[in-house]
């Protein structure tokens, strides 16, 4: 896989593949979420004019997955991280999250943030194993806060939600 900017014409393949990677929240009793429809091309558009928005792509250069972030409370903030299910198992989302995380290095910025599922295996167990930890609720930052907000008003909050953080630099 080879992880590079996103194209502007590849922004409606953004909005399949997480419709796609959506889809196995339903077998979890979470329709909602499997119904959720993707970010706009817009507002995807706008991540990628930020530089904030890379895609995992095939031998063929199509994307099979995706991340965008925008900087949170002085941290990069994971906005979203999708991969196509035909491509999952294959380290592809472990490896937008570090590519991310050499961004942030590369940028004086000391950490990434998310915001995830906490009982769902490829949200907040999985973030673990990649070294995310926890945020206690009183550490949230003001910028966590709105997004926890956001997230309270858009009825996520129905199924338990986790802020995570990871330090940038080496890891073990």
């Amino acid at each position: 896989m080879r992880i590079r900017s996103v194209r502007r014409d590849e922004l409606p393949a953004l909005q399949a593949i997480e419709r796609a990677a959506g889809e196995a929240f339903r077998g979890r009793g979470m329709a909602q979420i499997a119904d959720d429809e993707p970010p706009t091309v817009e507002a995807l558009h706008h991540y990628r004019e930020e530089g904030l928005a890379w895609v995992a792509a095939d031998r063929e250069d199509a994307p099979v997955a995706y991340l965008v972030a925008r900087l949170v409370d002085g941290c990069l903030h994971i906005e979203q991280v999708s991969v196509h299910p035909a491509h999952a198992g294959r380290r592809i989302g472990r490896t937008l999250l570090d590519h991310a995380s050499r961004w942030a290095e590369c940028h004086g910025v000391p950490a990434l943030t998310l915001s995830t599922f906490a009982s769902v295996p490829w949200n907040a167990p999985y973030y673990r194993r990649l070294g995310f930890r926890p945020i206690d609720t009183p550490a949230l930052g003001p910028g966590l806060v709105r997004i926890r907000a956001e997230e309270e008003s858009l009825r996520l909050t129905r199924w338990p939600r986790v802020f995570m953080r990871r330090e940038v630099g080496p890891r073990d």
